[in-house]
Parts: C-alpha cells; structure tokens; sequence
C-alpha cells in the first residue's frame, strides 16, 4: 500500500511526512511517497493534498504541474480512492473559493470558502493557534476523537457546506468554524494533523486505516 502527499509547491511537507510516516509505521499501512509525478498518483492506494497560502495561489500551482491535476480527478472521480485535503488542500475541495477573487475548486464538497467573520471584534484574523474540536457526526477518520480534543489552526478563510451532513466537525471562534468535512471518499482537514499532536495523528492513522 501506497500514501502519496502532493508536492506542488505549496509549504513545507517535512512535517507532514513525518507525521505520516509515522502513523503508516504503527498501523502498518506501507509507503508514503512525496511527488508531484502524476503517474505515482495514479498508482497510489491513498492521495493527500496540503495546501498553505492563498487559495488562488494554490489552485495555480497545482494546475502548473502537467497532469497531476488530472490524475487526482482520476483518483477521486473514477477510481474512488480515499483522499485528504488539508488547509487550503481541504478548502479546494469546495465548489468556489473567495480569497481576493472567485476561483473554481474540484466541487467534491459542495460549498464556498470565505473569509472568516468572528463576532467578536478582539479576535484576530488569521485564527492561528489551538482549538477544541465539536464533533458533529461520526466517521471513521474520527474514531477515537471527541469533542474537547484539540487541534491545530492557521487559516483566515473557512468553508461553509451546502449540505450540513458533509461536515464532521467545527471549532469556534467567534462563529463555527467548519474545521473537518468528508463526502463518499474524500475527507479534509482545515486545521494542521501533523501539528495537532495525538488528535491529529489519531486522524492520520484513523485516514490510513480507512476502507470506504
């Protein structure tokens, strides 16, 4: 079995990879390969998008590498692989995103990325730091995390879903911050896993684990 975490440009991956490395050791999950070579997408059991920055920026960078693109389409679309988008990788699995222009995401969780709007006027954008997490609904990625778990965040913008059965989970700051949402076998993260201690590694193994 193969993880593959997309490397296209977008933030350091050297945390992600060791995180995952990790977890695929403990739970005896084989592989995990950096690349941006779309044929070691295609070959791969499991496909993770990480996404630091602006969205724009990210959607440009992952279209600039011929092909890989494509083959995640393929992945997720035809193949029905399981897939984790974390940050901004989760936030292109939304239908539009709203960071400085109106930009087309895969659709794969019907929904729209927007600045986050907190009520309290103290609270500062970006929401960088700890939150506790408010488990909404089971799934399998969520064995073993409860509500009160913490989980790390550095984002400004945030999702809102269309259908309310697609998000697991939220954080609050100021407002419900749509923090993990899944939909058949696509999951994602807005907050970091592989800086969110035992919350985010048990995410991490619960995702390598995951038969859908």
């Amino acid at each position: 079995m193969t993880t593959v975490l997309i490397d296209y440009e977008s933030g350091n991956l050297h945390s992600a990879r060791k995180a995952f490395e990790r977890m695929a050791r403990e739970v005896g999950a084989g592989d995990v390969v950096v690349t941006s070579d779309p044929d070691v997408v295609r070959r791969a059991d499991r496909i993770v998008l990480p996404g630091d920055g602006a969205f724009p920026a990210c959607r440009r960078g992952l279209a600039a590498f011929d092909g890989l693109e494509q083959a995640m389409v393929e992945a997720v679309e035809r193949d029905a692989k399981p897939f984790l988008g974390i940050c901004v990788g989760m936030q292109m699995l939304a239908t539009l995103g709203r960071e400085y222009e109106a930009v087309p995401g895969f659709d794969w969780v019907p929904g729209t990325v927007d600045r986050i709007a907190p009520s309290d006027p103290a609270l500062k954008i970006p929401h960088m730091g700890w939150n506790d997490l408010v488990v909404e609904r089971p799934h399998p990625v969520l064995d073993g995390v409860a509500t009160g778990d913490h989980a790390y965040f550095v984002h400004s913008y945030a999702m809102t879903v269309l259908e309310p059965s697609h998000r697991l989970a939220h954080a609050d700051y100021g407002a419900d911050v749509t923090a993990i949402v899944a939909k058949d076998t696509v999951v994602g993260t807005q907050f970091h896993p592989e800086k969110s201690q035992r919350t985010g590694l048990r995410v991490i193994a619960n995702f390598l684990r995951w038969r859908p």
